[in-house]
């Protein structure tokens, strides 16, 4: 009995040990954000100056060299592109930490591109890559105010407003400051920290899995820590082990060879967009399951582990229902996490010919639908979309991949174009996993509240391609606000959020793992 009480007072007194260092580095951590807001602001606002939509190689340059003196400003080591050998994709920026006595390497990932904007749907003059603070969320009122100057603190529920703001410039900002703050105020991490950011993962990350595969040495790890998406809906702080996959499919449906008036040809010549409506609807029912034969057929199911830990988590629906003014969401009253950890499949838009003061009363030519699938653990993208192809057949359409010749066009009545997309998997790690762990203790000495840990989440990340090339293991850990209109115009991030960001990871790098 000695014996046991012996070892209970030691670990009593080892995890109390713990608990004392990491509140003295997080307040630490704090200390030197507090003292350094305004400079740290000022790098945020430069670089979200800079545009970065993933297709405009130029922007996408200048960022990466940005991003490289931000490295070498904090003394980080080996900082330098990687390439994927392919002309014209963006490159990854690299650099390592490597501390003495390590025994454990973790990289941290986030992503400097950002989502292609429409200047006139953001409310501040059409200016997205202009960063403007406001005095709290657009929806509620916040107005436009005036940055600080250099001895006014800023107000933690003040929201800066800019692409790239939240996904995923934040989290690039967030993890070297987190960084920096441990190095000024003279604390070692724990691990080996390695830094990668990626260039194109708004464009798909069609060239990460060769950056990975070409780099494999310099990319050796325990893990990865990814920071992209947002916090509970509640506000909470939450760890995520896995993510949904993604794949994009485009279905163009054709009409007459010219744009024909409707009250010459109406009731006569078949109108595209209309087809094409009907076409959509026989994808799914009125409560939003998918109606595509075999669309569930290949999900994983959760572990007995992942379900209790989906349980524990709190719901929000109640809450999202009011902010986002939904009456009754599909699902046929499956919580909102529950519906998240399905495949799905989702009309990101729809055109044809125009509407409003452009409208005119014409039979259009065609019809374009853009489709968005997210898949769970067992899902192949390929599978996938041979799914959506096969139903598409089975609705009588004559299915191609390209336009129509005028001899398919008189022999068969009804034409589809499908595209889909190179996509990628979901992936998933396994709750109990060592990283998984330390990483949920690190993140909770970092907050107050009792944490959030889910399997995984409705977002995709191209995850899957770190265990395909690497053989390693990831954990996301996002810090954005939820409601930050992420992939939206107005988006945005709190303040508190980035700060509380800048601890969270400061508190990984110094894990026990």
């Amino acid at each position: 009995m000695r014996y046991y009480a012996t070892i209970l007072v030691a670990l009593v007194v080892n995890v109390a040990s713990l608990l004392a260092q990491s509140n003295s580095t997080l307040k630490s951590v704090r200390t030197y954000r507090e003292a350094n807001e305004p400079a740290i602001m000022r790098e945020f606002r430069e670089f979200l100056s800079m545009p970065n939509v993933a297709f405009d190689s130029a922007s996408i340059a200048q960022n990466a060299s940005f991003i490289i003196q931000m490295m070498k400003k904090r003394d980080i080591e080996k900082v330098q592109l990687l390439e994927s050998g392919k002309s014209g994709a963006a490159p990854a920026v690299y650099g390592e930490v490597l501390v003495p006595n390590a025994k454990r390497t973790v990289i941290f990932y986030a992503h400097y591109d950002g989502q292609p904007v429409n200047p006139l749907e953001w409310s501040r003059d059409g200016k997205p890559f202009t960063p403007v603070l406001r005095s709290g969320s657009l929806e509620k009122g916040g107005e436009v105010i005036d940055f600080p100057n250099e001895k006014t603190p800023f107000n933690p529920e003040n929201r800066i407003y800019a692409r790239s703001a939240s996904d995923d410039k934040g989290g690039v900002i967030a993890i070297l400051n987190a960084y920096e703050a441990l190095r000024k105020s003279g604390i070692q991490p724990s691990v080996n920290v390695k830094f990668f950011f990626e260039g194109e993962e708004e464009a798909g990350s069609t060239n990460l899995g060769d950056i990975l595969e070409r780099h494999q040495a310099l990319l050796q790890s325990d893990g990865w820590i990814i920071c992209d998406g947002p916090v509970h809906q509640s506000g909470r702080k939450q760890v995520v082990c896995g993510v949904r996959g993604d794949v994009n499919m485009e279905i163009t449906v054709y009409g007459p060879k010219r744009p024909l008036h409707s009250g010459h040809y109406g009731n006569w010549v078949p109108n595209p967009a209309q087809k094409l409506v009907s076409l959509l609807a026989s994808m799914k029912d009125s409560s939003g399951k998918v109606l595509v034969d075999g669309f569930y057929d290949d999900v994983v199911p959760f572990t007995e582990e992942e379900r209790a830990a989906i349980r524990s988590v709190p719901h929000p629906d109640e809450q999202m229902k009011r902010e986002l003014g939904v009456a009754k969401p599909d699902g046929n009253g499956a919580y909102l996490l529950e519906m998240l950890n399905l495949p799905s499949l989702n009309i990101n838009g729809i055109r044809s010919a125009n509407v409003g003061a452009m409208s005119a009363n014409v039979i259009p030519t065609q019809a374009v639908a853009a489709l968005d699938l997210r898949l769970v653990l067992g899902n192949d993208w390929q599978r996938q979309t041979e799914k959506i192809k096969r139903h598409v057949q089975k609705q009588g359409y004559f299915v191609i991949d390209r336009d129509p010749t005028d001899e398919e066009r008189l022999q068969h009545p009804n034409i589809a174009k499908v595209r889909a997309f190179k996509g990628y998997n979901a992936q998933r790690t396994p709750l109990g996993h060592p990283l998984a762990r330390a990483v949920v203790s690190a993140v909770q000495t970092s907050s107050a509240e009792p944490i959030v840990v889910v399997p995984a989440l409705g977002g995709s990340l191209p995850l899957y391609l770190f265990e395909q090339h690497l053989k390693t293991v990831t954990v996301t850990v996002p810090i954005a606000n939820h409601d930050n209109n992420q992939h939206a115009e107005n988006e945005n991030i709190r303040l508190q959020n980035l700060w509380n960001g800048i601890e969270t990871f400061a508190a990984i790098m110094t894990m026990k793992f």
